[in-house]
């Protein structure tokens, strides 16, 4: 039976080329098969810039913490802001460990979402509420104790993250997300109302993901790489019109309607080119 089956392949095979007027083998080529682009160099970038994010969030956690156990609550909430901007910045990478994450950067709402009560919330926020709220450190030596173990062990951690593009990509329209939801409804930061810090911090670290890949960009979409340039100048250039003259910003409370507006505009303008990066790994 194979027998068979060889012999009539081999006679249809010898009808097909003696009606092409010769038995030579065509010259036709299969098309190759695409190659796989190699973004080793800028996911190596991005891991090195976690990792440079990660080594301040743990410096100014520990002033922070240190301020904390000293009473000194004017200080605590001058680093509050500042020290989570670094966490903000990387948490592509950081919410990628699930215990970790929401131990560092919970709010209230989200342990009780989880059905949890409020003696299992910790990190920042708890801390951020006895600040702004309770107008205390008293209570909290404990709990930062444990925010600073957390954030030590989150920096280890990220050494072991493989970067890959997707995550990269992913990450940053995440980040973009984040912003158009909580942190423009000021639920981020509700008690300390810093969230244009946090808002700041997570264009940068989506920017920071557009810059990295920027060169394979050029290549495969000039207008799309114009059009983002554009459209991150246009979101920094509003968020530097709330500047407080201090290298900071101001409270979000003071922020209009109309101004909310503006910033949300622009975060949804700035979001849908951010979602074609992916255009690098084709």
């Amino acid at each position: 039976m194979k027998q068979t089956l060889v012999t009539a392949f081999a006679l249809t095979t010898g009808i097909l080329l003696s009606g092409c007027g010769t038995t030579e083998e065509s010259t036709e080529k299969a098309p190759a098969a695409t190659e796989e682009v190699d973004l080793t160099a800028e996911t190596d970038a991005y891991k090195e810039f976690a990792l440079e994010q990660m080594d301040e969030f743990v410096l100014d956690t520990e002033k922070f913490v240190t301020a904390v156990k000293a009473g000194d609550i004017e200080e605590a909430k001058k680093i509050y802001p500042i020290a989570r901007m670094y966490f903000e910045r990387s948490e592509p990478i950081a919410e990628s460990f699930g215990d970790l994450d929401p131990r560092i950067d919970a709010r209230l709402a989200d342990i009780q979402e989880e059905g949890q009560g409020e003696e299992e919330w910790s990190g920042y926020h708890k801390i951020e509420y006895g600040l702004w709220v309770e107008n205390t450190t008293e209570g909290y030596a404990e709990i930062a104790d444990q925010l600073l173990k957390d954030a030590k062990e989150l920096r280890a951690r990220v050494e072991t993250v493989e970067v890959s593009p997707d995550l990269m990509i992913t990450g940053a329209v995440d980040l973009l997300n984040e912003v158009s939801t909580s942190k423009i409804t000021g639920e981020e930061e509700i008690y300390s109302h810093t969230d244009l810090y946090d808002f700041k911090a997570n264009i940068e670290g989506a920017e920071k993901i557009y810059e990295i890949l920027k060169d394979q960009m050029v290549a495969k979409d000039q207008q799309l790489v114009d059009e983002l340039e554009t459209k991150f100048e246009t979101i920094n250039s509003l968020l530097a019109e709330y500047e407080d003259g201090n290298g900071g910003y101001i409270s979000y409370e003071e922020l209009t309607k109309e101004d909310t507006k503006s910033l949300s505009e622009a975060v949804n303008q700035l979001g849908e080119p951010l979602s074609m990066m992916g255009i690098v790994t084709e």
